[in-house]
């Protein structure tokens, strides 16, 4: 799979040339799994390492409390006071190993080299333990047995991956210590099996075990460099998952050459095809339509698309900026409503996203809060970025002509902000847009929806015959009157009652005045005059 690279900003269209064979990943040639994947298996080891904590913990504390609370003759427990001393041990190792895990965050491959020789220190320990007999026992006899040993080596090959070459090495030394176990013992008195080879004959099920644990390990890597090649995209590698949505799912990527991070959005093929491969073929085209008049955008407020393509398996990709901060969605659920003069701010930085795309002949359909981005960039703070220009269509175009989502059959838009017009699946333009820009700020301000409806359907009605209630009578949060009036006014039904344009309804907002000042105004970044004088927030 391959992707070109936008010189100036200028998209090549999808490319299908040899994706380069070399991803970084801390596996590297030899181990070949994602960071990702050995970052989850670090979390894994963090809960082995608690459990084992808990399990080495039980066996003294049982035999204490039942030697001291038993009816009857105390049980003796004497001699199991070195016993007791190895438990002790490896509770404060697997606290400690659970402690260091938990405290940081550590190379993965380092974690992966640690887990190995923690299975090394359990599995010696469990020889040592298991092992322990009386000197007035009876003589070992030369049976095979299993015991903790070989499970814990295939847990550990399953949940903690490694090359196979590292897991057969610690393997080894893991499965001989029931051995080990049984020679200490025995040089100390308190076992008899006999010849030494019968240490090895008794234990020999552990390196049967071990060979399983190898292959284990061996699919686990292969899995894990077919994930790396599955994740190829071009010039960039993908990391951890960031998000995922109806059509796909969006990936932190990083660029091999330029160390630059980005985002990344696929779009699974399966979505598109849905069983039908001319629509999937139409959705192509779409998408490749909507990606390079996304491009064309160059307002500050605006998601920068730095590439776009289609890999050899059919799946769709975006590369974007990333983004740090949150969305407005997340924002009011975290804080609840928003003063009024962040809401201003915050619209009218929307306003000069989707000035240059109305000017531009394109409708975005899909405003909401979860669409709008508010971060750090550079030296500024809050700044907006509009996000998902997925739904996107040209102004005065094919009236039945269908969005991307439309034709992989998902709605035009999401139903708590939808302009009537769309709903009527009548011609659209930017006010549209406006429309849903206003039940985003309602949104913003009261921390409700427009209209509140258990089901999309109900939701679409009240849309269509219901006028909204003021936004002062869903909020004890204090909102200028005029302020209320051009939200209101973008929620008009008809178009021609709403401001006509985004540069309008920005002029509007301009001149919104806060009689609840509480500190000189702060000018906003990116925005082409429109800052609101006395609003403060």
């Amino acid at each position: 799979m391959g992707l070109t690279p936008i010189p100036e900003r200028r998209l090549v269209g999808p490319s299908r040339r040899d994706t380069p064979a070399s991803l970084r990943t801390t596996g590297g040639p030899r181990g070949g799994l994602p960071d990702d994947l050995l970052r989850q298996a670090s979390k894994r080891l963090e809960i082995m390492a608690l459990i084992a904590a808990v399990l080495w913990a039980t066996p003294p504390i049982l035999r204490r409390v039942g030697g001291t609370l038993l009816p009857g003759e105390p049980v003796h427990i004497a001699g199991y006071q070195s016993l007791d001393g190895v438990a002790a041990a490896c509770v404060v190792l697997s606290l400690a190993l659970f402690a260091y895990l938990r405290t940081g965050n550590r190379r993965p491959t380092f974690v992966t080299d640690l887990a190995l020789g923690y299975m090394v220190l359990m599995a010696f320990a469990l020889g040592v333990v298991i092992h322990y007999g009386s000197p007035d026992d009876e003589p070992l006899t030369a049976t095979p047995m299993i015991t903790w040993v070989g499970p814990m080596i295939l847990m550990f090959a399953a949940i903690v991956p490694a090359p196979p070459a590292k897991m057969l090495a610690a393997g080894l030394l893991a499965a001989s210590m029931d051995s080990i176990g049984m020679v200490i013992w025995g040089a100390l008195g308190h076992v008899r099996f006999g010849p030494l080879s019968n240490a090895l004959v008794m234990h020999y099920p552990n390196f049967l075990l071990l060979g399983v644990a190898v292959v284990i390990s061996h699919v686990v890597t292969r899995l894990g460099q077919q994930v790396t090649k599955e994740r190829e995209m071009g010039s960039y590698r993908l990391d951890e998952l960031l998000g995922r949505g109806g059509m796909g799912e969006v990936y932190r990527a990083t660029h091999r050459m330029l160390a630059r991070p980005a985002a990344i959005k696929l779009i699974r093929p399966e979505v598109l095809a849905a069983g039908d491969g001319a629509k999937a073929e139409i959705a192509a085209v779409r998408f490749r339509r909507e990606a390079e008049a996304a491009a064309r955008l160059t307002s500050p407020h605006t998601v920068e698309l730095y590439d776009f393509g289609v890999t050899d398996e059919g799946t769709l990709y975006l590369v974007m900026e990333l983004l740090q901060g949150t969305n407005l969605e997340a924002l009011v659920r975290r804080d609840g409503p928003l003063p009024a003069a962040k809401v201003v701010r915050i619209i009218c930085q929307v306003c000069d996203s989707l000035e240059e795309a109305h000017a531009a002949g394109l409708v975005h359909r899909d405003i909401k809060p979860a669409n709008i981005h508010l971060g750090r960039i550079g030296v500024h703070e809050e700044f907006v970025k509009v996000l998902d220009f997925g739904l996107v269509k040209a102004i005065g175009g094919p009236e039945r002509e269908e969005t991307l989502g439309g034709a992989v059959g998902m709605t035009a838009g999401t139903p708590a902000y939808m302009a009537p017009e769309i709903l009527r699946d009548e011609p659209v333009d930017g006010r549209a847009d406006l429309y849903a820009l206003g039940c985003v700020a309602y949104y913003l301000l009261t921390a409700h929806l427009v209209f509140e409806a258990e089901t999309a359907l109900q939701m679409v009605l009240k849309h269509l015959q219901q006028e909204p209630p003021p936004p002062s009578k869903r909020t004890t949060n204090p909102i200028p009157e005029a302020l209320e009036r051009i939200v209101l006014d973008c929620l008009a039904k008809l178009p021609a009652d709403r401001p006509s344009s985004a540069t309008e309804l920005a002029g509007r907002l301009a001149e919104v005045s806060d009689p609840f000042p509480a500190s000189p105004a702060a000018s906003l970044p990116g925005l082409r005059g429109h800052t609101p004088p006395g609003l403060h927030g």
